[in-house]
């Protein structure tokens, strides 16, 4: 019968007459119980309940094929732990197996056991699973140590495991001769070392080396299992880990990406505790070619390398620093991988490369997809900001990019120009006239705050700064939250230099932030500029318009700490996210490159231990000191300030514009009221929340 009629619903009662059916002597070779096995597996892997059938598929247990004990152990497996009543009857068929002569049916036994974490099957696994470590032929002892594992993964298992010494028998199992039991040795330990509080898997130098010199006869897998726990090999001196990643390093020549990913992970941390300069150079050169031969793979495998590389580039930027043009973007590229890419380009971008690089990302300008384009171009000014001797050359293209007058091409180099205007001051301020003709196609909080913020920084050299401001505050009220925030300011330091222009601007927008608004932050900023400037211009002009700190990239990088951090975790979640796997995974442990005599000085500045006692320097900073709070030149019994006597008598526009902010009414009897430094006495009733 073909397998595919085998997936037809059926009844649970017609499948047992089935099976009891097939109990004639006639049937040679057990032809007919095999096909009723069949269809039952079937019926379970659709969804059909098939517990009632237990009793039945345990009398099917006394048949020695290989064929119907598979069958009848995974039925047992899916169905035991809701059975827990009626499994002790199916302890004598397991037993008897487990001392079967055939080793295939000896190491099935072992697996199906230890794969139904009931009390009554863990105290029977006890005396098989130790014969089972022990055992001649080398299945049943590699199963048996797989076993191990699954059984510390349950609460009556793991009691068992350290009560009986089985971590003990594993370890002694790593000097096996067989590679495939040494792998899944391996496997086993770092399993129960991951899970378990009090058990730590080292490895010494001799024991390295051996489980190194069986990687040639593994497989694919257990070469990976290997490699991964050499991470528990922490080297004592230069030599140690030179050595070993010499060894190693053959296996970058591997077809199998998740070999190679591992390897490099694990040379990445032997390298913290090297010296040699010239050793890590060829270690570097060397890890380069299996790097870009990952993104000759699939689109999924693609992604997985690049999410690797931009780790491993910003620790080690040696390993690929000329091979930007490998990361340029194909037209068959999914989006993710394009993403990707575009990050990788701009971290291996040089002063060398930059050329290339502009004149690729201005051709990614021109995609159809939006969200890419506008990576790009944040690209461009990012690369400004970077490289200082390419910003010409940056600066040019963005207003090539503006003149094609794509809105949201146009709106993404406003928000980049606006960080190069910061990075460069009084360099580039040409350009803004061109950036002004484009005021109409800004729809994007981003992008509006953005060039606010321009026309606000530089209102005295545009002639017509107050009417742009004046027509963004039109929508001052429908505007979100950041845009009326960067208004409010852009309208102060117009007012701040020059005053008679916004005389009636900031009054206006004053009143809407402090009376009509609801954000609390951009009530608060309102009222800190208007108590400001009435009560001291001088040091209101003196913060509004004080220097501001040049940007970089530095910011952009992630700490070498947690970069050594996360490079443990090369090839898995954890480096695809850019996050310790125990931040999303609530039983993972967090990997922390342990210190040793041998640790070089750049990894031990910036080492991060479990306890927090070696934090990296970045998070040793000392706080920033805080000045003192300058006492305010108003008068308690009076806040506000007097009013000027030409505002008095209610003629015309005063001289004294900074007076005519007191003339304002706000909520609450007058914004000068607004007394936020006076402390209140605890317990009044305006401290209670209802």
């Amino acid at each position: 019968m073909a397998d595919a009629k085998l997936f037809t619903r059926g009844k649970a009662q017609e499948l047992r007459d089935e099976l009891r059916g097939a109990n004639d002597k006639r049937d040679k070779g057990f032809l007919r119980k095999k096909t009723a096995l069949k269809k039952i597996v079937a019926n379970m892997t659709m969804g059909n309940d098939m517990s009632p059938l237990f009793p039945d598929i345990v009398q099917c247990m006394q048949i020695q094929v290989l064929e119907i004990k598979k069958m009848v152990y995974l039925y047992l497996v899916n169905y035991g732990r809701l059975r827990p009543e009626e499994i002790t009857s199916a302890i004598g068929g397991f037993l008897s197996d487990c001392a079967d002569r055939n080793p295939l049916i000896r190491g099935l036994a072992i697996r199906t056991m230890s794969s139904i974490p009931l009390p009554a099957i863990v105290k029977a696994l006890v005396d098989p699973l130790r014969h089972a470590l022990q055992d001649q032929d080398p299945y049943v002892r590699k199963t048996a140590a797989i076993a191990v594992a699954k059984l510390y993964a349950s609460e009556p298992g793991r009691k068992v495991v350290e009560r009986e010494g089985f971590v003990g028998m594993l370890r002694d199992l790593l000097a096996d001769h067989n590679p495939t039991v040494v792998a899944n040795c391996v496997a086993a330990l770092v399993e129960v070392s991951e899970r378990g509080d009090d058990i730590v898997l080292k490895l010494n130098g001799n024991v390295a080396g051996k489980l190194v010199a069986a990687l040639g006869e593994c497989s694919e897998w257990g070469q990976i299992y290997i490699l991964d726990s050499l991470l528990s090999f922490v080297p004592q001196t230069h030599l140690e880990a030179e050595q070993l990643a010499e060894r190693i390093s053959v296996r970058l020549q591997h077809a199998n990406s998740a070999v190679v990913l591992t390897t490099i992970k694990v040379i990445l941390y032997l390298m913290n505790y090297m010296e040699d300069d010239v050793l890590m150079r060829v270690l570097e050169r060397k890890m380069g070619p299996p790097l870009v031969t990952l993104l000759s793979s699939g689109s999924e495998v693609q992604y997985v390398g690049l999410r690797n590389i931009l780790l491993i580039i910003q620790r080690r930027p040696g390993i690929l620093q000329n091979e930007v043009k490998v990361f340029f973007c194909k037209y068959n590229d999914p989006i993710y991988v394009k993403l990707a890419k575009l990050e990788i380009m701009y971290r291996l971008t040089r002063e060398e490369n930059v050329s290339e690089v502009l004149a690729e990302l201005k051709e990614y300008s021109t995609e159809v997809d939006v969200n890419f384009v506008r990576k790009a171009v944040r690209s461009i000014g990012r690369l400004a900001i970077k490289i200082s001797s390419a910003s010409d050359q940056c600066i040019q293209t963005l207003l090539n990019l503006i003149a094609t007058k794509i809105s949201y091409v146009v709106q993404e180099a406003i928000v980049v120009i606006k960080d190069i205007f910061r990075r460069y001051p009084n360099q580039y301020e040409s350009i803004i006239t061109t950036l002004c003709e484009n005021l109409d196609v800004l729809d994007e909080p981003e992008a509006k705050s953005s060039m606010i913020w321009i026309i606000g920084q530089y209102s005295d050299r545009i002639e017509n700064s107050d009417e742009l401001l004046e027509d963004f505050a039109f929508t001052f009220k429908e505007e979100p939250a950041e845009v009326q925030l960067a208004l409010l300011t852009a309208v102060v330091k117009l007012f701040i230099r020059r005053p008679t222009a916004a005389q009636e601007l900031l009054p206006k927008v004053l009143k809407l932030a402090t009376e009509e608004a609801d954000n609390p932050d951009l009530r608060d900023r309102g009222f800190m500029y208007w108590r400001l400037l009435t009560s001291n211009p001088t040091a209101a002009r003196d913060i509004v318009l004080s220097e501001k700190p040049v940007i970089s990239t530095e910011t952009d990088r992630m700490d070498k700490g947690m970069l050594d951090q996360l490079l443990l975790q090369t090839g898995t979640l954890g480096s695809i996210y850019h996050k310790n796997p125990n931040t999303f995974i609530r039983t993972a442990k967090a990997r922390y490159l342990p210190d040793s005599p041998a640790l070089n000085a750049s990894s031990k500045r910036h080492l991060i231990t479990p306890s927090g006692s070696g934090m990296s320097s970045s998070a040793l900073r000392a706080p920033p000191v805080l000045p003192a709070r300058p006492v305010s030149s108003v008068p308690a019994n009076n806040a506000q300030s007097p009013v000027s006597p030409s505002a008095a008598a209610g003629g015309g526009i005063s001289d004294d514009v900074y007076g005519q902010l007191s003339d304002l009414e706000f909520v609450n009897g007058g914004g000068a009221g607004y007394q936020t430094d006076i402390p209140r006495p605890r317990g009044a009733e305006e401290d209670l929340l209802f």
